[in-house]
């Protein structure tokens, strides 16, 4: 766990960093959608995810290509899973806020119900690339006040660094030429 961190804590950095920046792009552009027009401020929310999931995909399928040689010449100490990781690494703040939702949601103390309060505007700036999503009603109930959802929207980061990684450390590319 250590040598993992000393070597990708830089990239999980860089990936967190990432998202801060798309949340403030998908919050803008969730804000300029008026409030009657639901399927275009859910279509600005899936463009703004697809388009972090393509800046994190691109960027972990280089990490998994630069240990491609590695991987070839059966060099101890590299996990295939190293995308499963690295995704898991760049969401821990995400777990941690999803975490304090589900917190508040089942208490009943106005202390912790304020810091689940605070986490979940810290969710709205983090994770802000989903707020068009999480708005959708089923069942009369909006996806962004059930609690298990928070969860759920770091799915996509993980599944895609795990893909790129894999992806990048067997040479295969889905998005023309890449960098080598």
């Amino acid at each position: 766990m250590i040598t993992f961190l000393k070597k990708r804590s830089y990239d999980l950095v860089c990936m967190f960093v990432t998202q801060l920046a798309i949340s403030l792009f998908g919050l803008a552009l969730a804000f300029a959608v008026p409030v009657n027009q639901a399927p275009l401020r859910i279509g600005t929310s899936v463009f703004s995810v697809l388009f972090y999931l393509f800046l994190i995909y691109t960027r972990v399928w280089e990490l998994g290509y630069k240990d491609h040689h590695a991987f070839n010449r059966g060099e101890s100490g590299l996990s295939r899973l190293e995308g499963l990781y690295m995704g898991l690494g760049a969401s821990a703040i995400n777990f941690v806020v999803a975490l304090l939702i589900l917190i508040g949601w089942f208490s009943t103390n106005a202390a912790i119900d304020a810091v689940a309060g605070g986490a979940t505007v810290a969710a709205l700036l983090t994770e802000g690339m989903y707020i068009g999503i999480l708005s959708t009603t089923v069942g009369g109930v909006a996806l962004n006040a059930m609690p298990f959802m928070y969860f759920v929207i770091t799915l996509p980061l993980i599944i895609t660094s795990l893909l790129a990684y894999l992806a990048g450390s067997h040479d295969f590319k889905i998005f023309g030429r890449q960098k080598k």
